[in-house]
């Protein structure tokens, strides 16, 4: 039993608490940020999110990714992305190439028409952040962003 002046084990610090604020303060934040983005893109461009992290990280590799790279890199799983991809081949805005060294591994890539509607929505995407976070000086957006790269390194640790 814990005597006076001391905590029992148990008992919530300030620092503790002031985590928990912290992070439902991130979820509720970034849960509001999503939810107008998500709106935004399907009034504006008849897209989804999940559609734009796909052809966004296509965009990034331009010799195009395995399935099971593109899903890694999402941090969603193989059968989540296939229904994704499956419509943007089917809308032509990807094509799945095999795999030169691996007949059993085929790359996703943009298509230039692909690449042409993502760099429309990405420019959206862009202005509509940046509406929602103008209000952050620069010398704030960068320290918060500095705070939480330097939690999500704190985390990729704890992952290893």
């Amino acid at each position: 039993m814990a005597g006076r002046g001391q905590r029992a084990a148990s008992t919530p610090t300030r620092g503790s608490k002031a985590r928990l604020r912290l992070w439902l303060r991130l979820l509720g934040t970034s849960g509001r940020i999503e939810r107008h983005l998500r709106a935004r893109m399907r009034r504006e461009f008849g897209t989804t999110l999940p559609r734009f992290d796909v052809m966004a990280a296509l965009d990034r590799e331009g010799d195009g990714l395995t399935m099971t790279e593109l899903s890694r890199r999402l941090m969603v799983s193989n059968g989540n992305v296939t229904g994704i991809v499956d419509r943007l081949a089917e809308d032509g805005l990807i094509i799945r190439v095999p795999s030169p060294d691996d007949r059993r591994a085929t790359f996703v890539r943009l298509t230039e028409r692909g690449r042409a509607e993502f760099a429309a929505v990405a420019a959206a995407h862009e202005r509509w952040v940046n509406e929602l976070l103008g209000e952050l000086s620069t010398e704030n957006t960068l320290r918060l962003a500095a705070e939480l790269d330097h939690l999500k390194s704190l985390l990729e640790d704890r992952d290893r």
